[in-house]
């Protein structure tokens, strides 16, 4: 092979390299672009999905939050008997069946959320078996008053956690 005919090779598969070079950078480029445009319209449809079962959760954890509120726990629980720990304890079972029937709903919202929920549950709970140990509380009727008297001097455990949920509900709106 001459030196003509070598550079005449060269010529000819010269501009043949680079346009396969620039195609393959073009298709890749392509197809990288298609991939991620269908990993957001996957997403996207997840989103579709996935947000009202994030609001349900949202919405039934305020509804356990509002429930388990010693306010209105009190009011919805009577006493059955003038026994405070019978009605300690009913109230305490109450809270933690209503704890028990939305476990499920810490898969929708958030490790922080869910955290100030069971903190507020522990601490209605707390709050209760406190009042019920005091000695000056001789029956139900003076744990519903003790307990009624040190919401008008606090705010209720679950008033924090409600407000968390409401602004995790704002941030996801």
């Amino acid at each position: 092979m001459s030196d003509t005919d070598l550079l005449q090779l060269l010529y000819n598969t010269l501009p043949a390299l680079i346009v396969a070079g620039v195609s393959f950078y073009f298709f890749k480029t392509f197809s990288e672009n298609e991939n991620r445009r269908r990993r957001f319209l996957l997403h996207q449809e997840n989103q579709k999905t996935a947000l009202p079962l994030k609001l349900q959760a949202y919405e039934r954890m305020a509804l356990f939050l509002e429930r388990i509120s010693p306010g209105n726990l009190l009011i919805r629980i009577k006493p059955e008997s003038s026994d405070k720990i019978q009605y300690s304890n009913t109230l305490v079972t109450t809270i933690d069946q209503e704890f028990e029937h939305n476990l499920a709903q810490q898969i929708y919202i958030s490790n922080d959320c869910w955290n100030y929920i069971k903190t507020a549950k522990n601490a209605t709970i707390s709050l209760i078996r406190q009042s019920a140990a005091d000695n000056t509380v001789e029956n139900a009727a003076m744990l519903q008053e003790k307990v009624l008297t040190i919401l008008m001097d606090e705010d209720a455990p679950t008033i924090a956690a409600l407000t968390y949920v409401k602004n995790e509900v704002k941030e996801i709106m």
